[in-house]
């Protein structure tokens, strides 16, 4: 595989910024566990007999929301992306959202960098959880193809042919924004996560900072807040490189994410919006 120099490096902090992933490229190799903590999900156990066995209530988003975003590095355009609850489907005998996310680089940073980068996550419609994760990055020169399926009944995966153990009801780098978007959340308290991504499990610490009103080229918003934290051993241990402002409403849409870099910061700014239709299960 070719190696990066330090202005690809750089330029892919800029660009890919598809849902949370870009908290997992501001954090050192070793990853460490946190600490357990109360979550505010509204779960039901719907049926004992069924080793799923939860259902997590969703009013904020359903299929047909498409969310498109500028990613800005200070007041340069850089490229854009898009979020997308694509489609309704069956995966393991159980209703699912299809979701697809796109990055791309804009004309001119094309013209010596080009990024084309696509990721999917198969996410339960009842269980708000991962069933399936996809990404396909294509940036300059380089090239990454990964995917991993979750055997939520048995708590495994597959990665690179070796077996894994994971938590029950994990999510992926994606999946866990549109978690997120279903918990009650309140301002000065906090929740954990579990993740498993490229191979790493641990815990996703999300608090909830403060409200805010903010404005951004799809309007004006109440928002929410929230900062996600993961435990880690080096120089980015608990700094919460990225915020995320979601709409302090039933939908909790996200209209602006926000890094801190070394010079400067990077965001990811919502532009224009369509609604999805929430359907019960």
């Amino acid at each position: 595989m070719p190696k990066r120099s330090k202005i690809q490096s750089f330029l892919l902090m800029l660009i890919v910024f598809i849902g949370l992933i870009p908290i997992f490229y501001f954090v050192t190799l070793e990853i460490g566990n946190a600490q357990a903590a109360t979550d505010s999900t509204d779960i039901k156990d719907v049926d004992s007999s069924d080793p799923i066995g939860r259902y997590v209530d969703n009013v904020a988003f359903g299929v047909g929301e498409k969310l498109l975003f500028d990613i800005n590095y200070g007041f340069i355009n850089a490229g854009t992306a898009t979020m997308e609850v694509a489609s309704l489907i069956e995966y393991e005998e159980r209703p699912c959202f299809q979701i697809i996310t796109t990055a791309n680089s804009n004309s001119f940073f094309s013209s010596f960098y080009n990024v084309d980068d696509r990721a999917e996550s198969i996410i339960d419609a009842t269980g708000l959880f991962s069933w399936r994760f996809e990404k396909n990055l294509r940036e300059g020169s380089y090239r990454s193809d990964r995917q991993y399926d979750f055997d939520q009944r048995n708590h495994s995966t597959v990665y690179k042919n070796d077996t894994l153990d994971v938590e029950a009801y994990v999510q992926d780098a994606l999946s866990m924004l549109y978690y997120i978007r279903t918990q009650e959340l309140k301002v000065g308290t906090s929740f954990f996560v579990d993740n498993f991504v490229d191979g790493r499990k641990f815990q996703t610490e999300v608090k909830i900072i403060k409200k805010e009103k903010i404005s951004v080229d799809a309007g004006s918003f109440d928002c929410v807040v929230v900062e996600p934290l993961m435990n880690s051993v080096g120089v980015f241990k608990n700094k919460g490189s990225v915020k995320v402002w979601l709409t302090d409403d039933r939908m909790k849409m996200p209209v602006l994410m926000k890094t801190k870099i070394i010079v400067g910061s990077i965001s990811a700014e919502l532009t224009d919006f369509t609604l999805g239709e929430i359907e019960e299960f």
